[in-house]
């Protein structure tokens, strides 16, 4: 980033953390069967939207008034992963729970569910890694960039479940 900003080339940063799609993507089944884990420890996490980051790039890309700038990209409040599993439990109207788990445990999870075992380690040591509490601060870059406030983990986690992302169908109890 440095030589970058010191190179004389136009240029916006944009920088982020954890999207709320990993819960879309990455974490479906989990969801779907109600028991999301994940090697994490009693940490806040600003989870953004991937439509905001992709808002601001677009931004950056299309308006000069953003070069020079550094956005820094959060949603608009810090969640603890219990509280992300009841966002999810709201919006789906059935319970999911949230279990904290080693980085071993979670490594044998994604093994059971079909991971390759080569992988799953090191994996599960980068969510570990990841999701340390770092990143537990909230940022202003998407009001900068966009002059409006952040999509909220709640209303994403509304819309997807409207639109049955985690869906029982074809789940065997």
């Amino acid at each position: 980033e440095h030589r970058l900003q010191n190179s004389g080339a136009d240029w916006t940063i944009v920088r982020c953390s954890v999207f709320n799609q990993n819960f879309s993507e990455s974490f479906t089944e989990a969801i779907r069967h109600g028991h999301l884990s994940m090697p994490v420890g009693d940490i806040q996490e600003p989870f953004v939207d991937a439509e905001d980051i992709a808002d601001v790039v677009f931004a950056a890309l299309t308006d000069d008034r953003h070069i020079g700038q550094l956005y820094e990209l959060t949603g608009p409040r810090l969640l603890t992963l219990p509280q992300v599993a009841e966002a999810l439990s709201e919006a789906l109207e059935r319970e999911v729970q949230f279990h904290a788990v080693s980085v071993e445990e979670y490594a044998l999870e994604l093994v059971q569910h079909g991971f390759p075992e080569e992988e799953a380690l090191p994996v599960a040591q980068l969510i570990a890694d990841v999701l340390d509490g770092r990143n537990a601060t909230l940022s202003d870059g998407v009001q900068r960039a966009l002059n409006r406030e952040p999509r909220d983990f709640a209303e994403f986690a509304r819309e997807e479940a409207i639109a049955g992302t985690w869906s029982l169908e074809g789940v065997l109890s």
